[in-house]
This record gives C-alpha cells, structure tokens and sequence, in this order.
C-alpha cells in the first residue's frame, strides 16, 4: 500500500490518518468546515501515549478534487454515510479497496452472511441501497477496531487507550485481499490480526455495544454503574439473549454467556461509551446501525424481540427530544 484516502477525519480517521501518514503512507481526506481549513493549513495532529505527531495530509471537499483512489477507509458516523455517500462516486474504481471502519452493522453486512434471511435489505443502514449503489460490497474489506480516541480540536485527535485492529474479508476468495492493509496497519503500530470470519467478530463486539452504548446514553452512567445495578443489568442480558437468537439464525452463534460478557466489561472500570460521550457533546447518536439493524433483522427473522424494541424506543426518543436523531 502506498496510498490511501480517508472520509472521516473524526477520532477513528484522524487516529489512523496520522498513524499511516508517519509510516510512510501517503494520506489524503475528504473534508469540511473547521476541520478542512485546520489540517489544511497545519496538517493533522496526533497525541499518542508519549508521542506527539504532526502530518500533513492533502485535504479536499469535494471528492472529485481527488479521483479514483486505489484505497478508500470510510470511517464516518454510520448515520451520516446513506447521505453522503453518493457523493463519493468519484473517489471509487473498479479496483478501489474499500475499507469499512465504522460501528454497529455495517451497509455490507448482508454479503457473504453465512445464513442471510430472505432478500436481505437493511433500510435502517442503508435506505433505498444508496450506500450499497456506491460503495460495492464486493469492494469492501472489513474491519473491527478494539481501540478508543477523542477529538480534541479540529484535525487534533488523542488516542486514549487499545490498538487492536481486526480484518477480513466479508467473501473470502471474492473479497479484495486484506494483506496489504493489515500490513501497513501493523506497519503503523497496530496489532493487527487476519479474520476468517469477520461477520463473526463483528457481531460479537456489537453484542455487548449495543446494550452498553444506548443504556449509557439514557442514564448518563458509565459501564461499571451499569452492570452493578442488578435490574439493569438483567435488562442488557434479556437483549443479548435476543440478539443471540438473532446470530445464530443468521449463522453467526455466539457461544458464551451474557454475565460472562458482562464480566469482562466490568473489568475495564468507569468506561464512558463513545454513545455517551456523542450525547454530551451533543452530536448524532448511532442508533441505526447499533439497535436499528438488529431489530430489522429480528423483523426479517420473525423472531421476537421485545426487549431490544423498549431499548430502541426508549433511546431513539431520548435523542429526539435533545435534537440528535433525526
């Protein structure tokens, strides 16, 4: 990999951006607003455990001011991809690799599933299919990424703690080959690691996100008060056990208990979610791609799923009436 073009200079992007960029990688970005105008004139910035980097970074608004790009990391919010990404047409080529760095189902989810329902089509993710029209699926490599950052400042990104990332292909055999990328990601300081079943790991990590992130968001709690109220935590555990009928109907198991992942969790202390952490700087939650999507599959399933709908309803009214969900 020699190049690559990043859309979401947030905490994720700009973690990753500056990382490459010190590698060696040349790093380009689709930008706006205060964030084009910083990293255009002062590159972007990056406070790493002792390490402060500073890159440059050729920044553009349009993607038409960048072209075809051979690797493309999409590492928006998931709610602001269906409307933008029409807009990326001209940064895609029959042979860009396209790199999915975001939370919760991804728009490709349904490609490659071992046991998809009957016409798979997530509107929750992807309404009409227009991320899907733009971002071929059978482009797409994904990714799991075990690691927290913040913004600080416009093009200033503080990587807080972790550096695991996971990547694999959604269609082995008919998927771009991931070694490149993992290659320059390790490259860059990350561990890294090769997935035979990146749908598999994806889902195991949002089976514990998607009670922690929305719960954190309506009662303001960290993760440690969270599971040490005992009601609660039974509440998050009744949702697992739907989203793990959820996964094994669509051959993606998950073989441990919820109080085993509760017990995990536990284990990293007052962790504040990156949905909390949305919700106080009064930015758009994620709840599609992090409730939405699993609810829709359970609809598609014909399986029931009453608690995960209190928890949408719940959350997705909470965002509404402080303007952060649309």
């Amino acid at each position: 990999m020699k190049s690559i073009c990043i859309v979401g200079l947030g905490a994720v992007g700009g973690t990753l951006g500056a990382r490459l960029a010190a590698s060696g990688i040349e790093v380009s970005a689709l930008a706006r607003g205060e964030t084009l105008r910083a990293v255009g004139a002062n590159g972007l910035s990056l406070r790493d455990g002792e390490r402060e980097l500073r890159v440059p970074v050729r920044v553009a608004a349009t993607a038409a001011e960048l072209g075809p790009q051979p690797w493309l990391l999409v590492s928006l919010k998931s709610g602001a991809l269906p409307a933008l990404a029409p807009a990326l047409g001209p940064l895609v080529g029959p042979d860009t690799r396209i790199v999915s760095m975001m939370n919760g189902v991804p728009w490709w989810f349904g490609h490659g599933l071992p046991r998809p329902p009957a016409a798979l089509r997530l509107e929750s993710v992807d309404p009409g299919g227009v991320v899907g029209a733009n971002l071929p699926a059978d482009q797409v490599i994904g990714t799991v990424t075990h690691f927290s950052a913040a913004v600080t400042a416009p093009g200033q990104v503080h990587r807080l703690a972790g550096e695991r990332i996971i990547v694999g292909a959604p269609t082995p055999g008919r998927s771009p080959d991931c070694a490149p990328l993992v290659d320059a990601l390790a490259a860059a300081g990350f561990e890294t690691e090769t997935s035979s079943d990146i749908h598999r790991d994806l889902w195991f990590k949002l089976w514990g996100n998607m009670t922690m992130n929305p719960i954190s968001a309506l009662t303001g709690a960290t993760t440690d008060r969270i599971l040490d109220d005992a009601l609660v935590r039974e509440f998050a555990s009744a949702i697992m056990r739907e989203a793990a009928a959820i996964g094994a109907a669509i051959g993606l198991p998950i073989d441990v208990a919820p109080e085993e992942r509760h017990a995990l969790t536990r284990k990293l202390g007052a962790m504040r979610t990156s949905m909390l952490q949305d919700l106080e700087g009064g930015k758009p939650l994620e709840i599609d791609a992090i409730v939405a999507a699993v609810r829709e599959l359970g609809q598609q399933l014909a399986l029931p799923t009453p608690n995960i709908d209190t928890l949408l309803g719940l959350v997705r009214l909470r965002a509404r009436m402080l303007g952060l969900y649309d």
